[in-house]
């Protein structure tokens, strides 16, 4: 059983896995069939083994070390790193070719950032701690705009979380069956 919040605590906001691409994904899996190739004159049955394991194997570690973006009790945390929302600026999102620029000759050489190929948008949050020698964190996401509203609530201190959908799909608001399509 989980444990009430306290009253100054809010829940998470914001949480996204910036998990690999499906290209890369793809790539991993192909480990598998040369894997197998080494361990073919052994045995064929081994071979296969193997080669399904490795690759299993490689997608999976892919899968599970992809960092996590998530906004919640107060904190922005990206990755292993974490910093009060406090201490965050006004975040800006950016697509296309001034993400590319903002992660590329844009990028302050003392930013800190999680920046993940095959992850086009990105958000530069600026610091506004005068102690904190990073002037801003660059952070890819695939959902920019709801990145950048939980920032804000975080800020405000309002606990309601931004409602997760896949980027690229509509909302169903119509049940699907007999009774939706009138049959």
């Amino acid at each position: 059983m989980s444990e009430p919040r306290r009253s100054g605590e809010q829940a998470v906001l914001y949480r996204e896995r910036l998990g690999p691409s499906l290209w890369l994904l793809v790539a991993a899996a192909l480990c598998g069939p040369m894997a197998a190739l080494v361990f073919t004159p052994v045995d064929s049955t081994v071979a296969l083994v193997v080669g399904a394991a490795v690759a299993a194997l490689i997608v999976v570690v892919l899968v599970a070390a992809s960092p996590v973006v998530e906004v919640g009790d107060g904190m922005l945390r990206a990755g292993r790193a974490r910093i009060e929302v406090r201490h965050l600026g006004d975040a800006q999102g950016f697509t296309g070719e001034e993400a590319r620029r903002k992660r590329g000759v844009e990028l302050h050489p003392r930013a800190w950032h999680l920046i993940r190929g095959g992850i086009d948008p990105v958000v530069v949050i600026p610091l506004e701690d005068p102690d904190d020698p990073v002037p801003a964190w660059v952070v890819s996401t695939r959902t920019p705009d709801r990145l950048i509203a939980a920032i804000e609530r975080a800020r405000r201190g309002d606990a309601e979380p931004v409602t997760p959908r896949t980027p690229g799909r509509s909302v169903r608001r119509r049940p699907r069956g007999p009774a939706a399509s009138g049959a």
